[in-house]
């Protein structure tokens, strides 16, 4: 999710769900040592809770990057074992780590040593030609072994040669399978799943026990961004929260606060709206709205007058829907 979940995109989905875990985008280990911290590690307090996600491959680094982290507030430091990309792989980091299982283990020992807070992993099943049975649980145990008990599993390979990170979010097929068997098997371990969910649906599917196994959570990257109208169901339907849902126009004046304080701080507004584009997914005058905030956002001066203007387009979307 990188350039996708900065700390705009988690205040606005905090006002989708009050439940759900938040994560960062990766951000590696020598980026949090020597760059500006603020920038990248800033966030509003009300994201909690929100995971810091880090890169790299270097215990010590990590572990100082940890601390930082822990610092600024985060309520888990989450190490990304899954990303493709070629800059990750020429940092020894990222999905070719699933080679290195013992080097991952020493990672996490060291984040777990330098904070209080939960120390997890994000792991792929296994990256080209490995046996994802042996590739997945040899990253596992090796960190069980130094006591990480939280797994977010990506439930397919990586292939680090010959297909872009885009297609290697839906070429390899999925093994869910293997997934839940690493839950049966580990039965002490939390065990969360990732890749391929796209509604509350199927993440309500994956919940239910199946011969007497539940997997222990389940992540949601691309169907969140892209329909982020769903989350607003997350709490009632996945926490078994009471009370209503959060609408999408409930979302908006929950999120107008942190909007009008960013505006005033000189963030320009379409740093915020560039994330809010498809929560009106499916509704009448949702063109509307993304052509409102795509256009009129970047003008000079643009300022919560845009966000009115574009709810306001669904609203008589729907009106005339309903006269009709």
């Amino acid at each position: 999710m990188m350039d996708w979940t900065d700390r705009h995109c988690r205040a606005f989905h905090r006002a989708l769900t009050a439940r759900a875990l938040l994560y960062t985008e990766m951000v590696t280990a020598p980026a949090v040592l020597h760059g500006d911290r603020e920038r990248l590690l800033g966030f509003d307090a009300a994201e909690h809770p929100v995971a810091l996600q880090l890169g790299g491959s270097d215990p010590a680094q990590l572990a100082e990057a940890a601390r930082i982290g822990a610092a600024f507030g985060y309520d888990e430091i989450n190490l990304n074992v899954g990303c493709p990309s070629d800059r990750v792989q020429s940092g020894r980091f990222g999905a070719c780590l699933m080679r290195e299982p013992e080097l991952v283990a020493d990672c996490m020992a060291a984040i777990r040593e330098a904070v209080d807070v939960p120390a997890t992993v994000k792991c792929r099943i296994g990256v080209d030609d490995q046996d994802p049975a042996v590739s997945l649980f040899a990253t596992v145990d090796a960190c069980a072994a130094v006591g990480i008990e939280v797994f977010i599993v990506h439930a397919r390979k990586a292939w680090l040669k010959g297909l872009s990170p885009k297609e290697n979010r839906d070429v390899p097929p999925l093994d869910y399978a293997l997934v839940r068997r690493l839950k049966r098997e580990r039965p002490h371990l939390s065990v969360s799943i990732n890749g391929g969910i796209a509604s509350l649906d199927e993440a309500e599917a994956h919940l239910d026990a199946v011969d007497g196994v539940a997997l222990d959570g389940v992540m949601l990257g691309r169907a969140a961004y892209h329909e982020p109208a769903l989350l607003g169901q997350a709490d009632r339907r996945l926490y078994g929260a009471p009370g209503p849902d959060v609408d999408a126009f409930a979302a908006l004046e929950r999120y107008r606060s942190y909007m009008a304080a960013r505006l005033e701080e000189g963030v320009a507004l379409p740093a915020m709206t560039r994330h809010m584009l498809g929560l009106m997914h499916g509704r009448p005058g949702a063109r509307a709205f993304r052509r409102i905030l795509t256009v009129e956002a970047i003008r000079p001066g643009a300022g919560l007058e845009v966000i009115d203007r574009a709810a306001d387009a669904v609203r008589e979307a729907e009106a005339r829907r309903e006269a009709a």
